[in-house]
């Protein structure tokens, strides 16, 4: 039988490793936050070969005495814990493993000042030795480089990745802690490249955005909420992307618990449900969530790297952050992406004009020879050119303009007046700073599920309507089981079901915003939206997604031909709903052209 035996300090040190120092990233992130933690009020963060051949973090906080430094780079020392109440912590670190983790598989250089004392000190460990130490000149604060890392660890070293990846894992660390601690300059450098510098106390939307992307600032909305915790107050802030500025990846989702960045599956689940009825499946939303609650209320020490965290009632935050983002949303909910898409609108100025007919040739040549075509000659052309165009049936016109009553010129639509419509589709509206474009289909969907909405919040009895002759639908077993389930939620927006027997549902009445949708075309999707869906979700994030089904069997359709009355009815009750700018699945429901765009195609800019 094997003996139990007492590990070597030097191979737990290197076991400890494994846990907090998996690759340049994870060594960066606990140096910044011991950086934070020590008070500093300017950062700098250095990278050689994406962290790889070196990285160095500088700061001026509180510093270290020579002892306090040897102190340190033991394990499990630390100056982030006054007492044994770790639910109480407010620190980002408190294990203290980084430092002696990190000294046990590179090479770490430490110098650090007290702020008021004369010099500072200077302590070299390389993979677990003490090499060199003595005093050192540098300004008040520490200084921190790590080189050769897993130099003497090769096996952990060849599991590293390249030096491009590594950078891109680094960049988010520091991108991550930058936007936990706005109060905080920071800057960072790779190899000669300046990457970033930003200012202290800046706002947070300019600091996010600066981070992020720039257009994100016009492109989101401001985020505050409040809601009675089992501990106390809980409170959501930061900025949210439009449902209409995503991205194809959930990398530019940043979260943060009590100002330490996490990745957590809670949250990210809670963000996910906010956005259900306003984003594609494979579309992502951008945003910064802050959520701050009373320290008992939330548990951080789950995972060694801190990343993950445990909620005491996490029903309650997930629930907390999904109408708390709703209502964020609400307030930018008329606003769509900003200004049409580049790549369209550059395709549409650089069309070369096409030449429909070699008899015009003559008429737009610039070759003043050819202009001695008497007049006559140039009708017969257009007359040809006409006969042509006719016979081919190149050129049928896709839109209709429609003459309007003028409105009072006091009056000031947002979205215009409506002047006609196109392909059927696309409703074209003039507004007093631009052509406004309309997608029917996606902005009637949109209205619909905020009826159905309404209806769910009020009387549903009043906002539905009952069918002459109940209607039969045969279904699945399956999924007549899933529907009588969900029969009583349903009954709130207005749709009465019931079992008819072992594989068919009983419609007894219809919202009345759908009273024209086919019920077992109806009912067919509602059963595989909750089948999607399954159990997990709560059952107001269920419906949500099953409004959204019905919402699109209630809308126009594209292709149907509008008067202009229904035209400006939709543009009126689109200035006054909510989240009206984009359709249940992330798309805009209108762009506008500014006149300067419009003048921008004509060349008169």
């Amino acid at each position: 039988m094997p003996q139990i035996r007492r590990l070597p300090e030097s191979l737990i040190n290197r076991i400890a490793a494994g846990e907090v120092v998996e690759r340049p990233a994870a060594a960066l992130k606990e140096l910044v936050e011991n950086a934070i933690d020590a008070g500093a009020s300017r950062i700098v963060v250095k990278l050689v070969e994406g962290g790889l051949g070196k990285l160095e973090v500088i700061d001026d906080g509180c510093g270290m005495s020579a002892d306090e430094m040897a102190l340190a780079l033991e394990r499990h020392a630390t100056s982030k814990l006054p007492d044994e109440a770790i639910e109480q912590v407010s620190t980002l670190g408190f294990r203290g493993e980084a430092l002696p983790s990190i000294a046990s598989v590179a090479q770490l250089t430490i110098e650090s000042r007290v702020r008021g004392a004369e010099d500072g000190w200077r302590r070299v460990v390389d993979h677990g030795q003490l090499v060199e130490e003595g005093p050192a000149a540098l300004p008040p604060g520490t200084r921190v480089k790590v080189e050769k890392l897993f130099a003497k660890v090769p096996a952990r070293r060849k599991f590293l990745r390249s030096e491009r990846s590594e950078y891109a894992a680094s960049l988010d660390v520091v991108r991550r802690l930058a936007m936990a601690r706005p109060e905080v300059a920071i800057s960072l450098e790779h190899g000669e490249r300046r990457i970033f510098s930003l200012q202290a106390d800046e706002p947070l939307a300019d600091r996010v955005a600066g981070i992020v992307a720039r257009e994100l600032k016009d492109n989101s909305v401001a985020i505050a909420a409040e809601r009675e915790g089992p501990g106390g107050m809980m409170r959501l802030s930061g900025i949210a992307g439009l449902p209409t500025y995503n991205r194809g990846v959930a990398d530019h989702q940043y979260l943060f618990v009590n100002g330490r960045p996490v990745k957590d599956r809670l949250l990210v689940g809670a963000v996910r449900g906010a956005y259900a009825d306003m984003l594609a499946r494979d579309r992502h939303a951008v945003l910064a969530l802050f959520l701050d609650l009373p320290p008992e209320d939330v548990d951080v020490n789950v995972h060694p790297a801190k990343t993950e965290v445990r909620f005491r009632d996490a029903a309650g935050v997930r629930g907390f952050i999904v109408s708390g983002l709703r209502q964020a949303l609400a307030t930018g909910d008329r606003r769509s992406a900003q200004g049409p898409d580049r790549g369209a609108m550059e395709r549409w100025q650089q069309e070369p004009a096409q030449d429909p007919s070699p008899a015009l040739a003559t008429i737009f040549s610039r070759d003043w020879s050819a202009q001695k075509t008497r007049v006559s000659e140039a009708g017969q052309a257009w007359r040809a050119y006409e006969t042509e165009v006719m016979a081919r049936g190149d050129f049928a016109p896709q839109g209709r303009a429609i003459e309007v009553e003028e409105t009072d010129a006091e009056q000031d639509f947002p979205l215009g007046i409506a002047r006609g419509q196109v392909a059927n589709t696309y409703i074209v509206a003039e507004a007093a700073d631009g052509l406004v474009l309309v997608d029917q289909h996606a902005a009637h969907e949109r209205l619909v599920l905020e009826r159905l909405r309404a209806a769910g919040a009020g009387d549903a009895v009043a906002r539905s309507q009952a069918l002459l002759v109940p209607d039969v639908v045969e279904l699945d077993e399956v999924d007549c089981d899933r529907l009588e389930e969900a029969a009583e939620g349903l009954a709130q927006f207005g749709l009465a079901i019931e079992r008819f027997g072992p594989a068919a549902m009983l419609v007894r009445a219809l919202p009345a915003a759908l009273a024209k949708a086919d019920p077992q075309a109806l009912l067919t999707d509602l059963a595989d939206d909750i089948a999607k869906h399954g159990q997990a979700l709560l059952l107001e994030e269920k419906l949500e997604h099953v409004l959204a089904t019905m919402a699109c069997h209630g809308s126009v359709r594209a292709g149907r031909v509008l008067r202009v009355e229904e035209m400006n009815a939709l543009l009126r009750e689109m200035e006054r709903t909510p989240r009206s700018g984009q359709c249940n699945h992330g798309r805009p429901t209108w762009v506008k052209l500014s006149m300067e765009d419009v003048e921008k195609l004509f060349g008169r800019h």
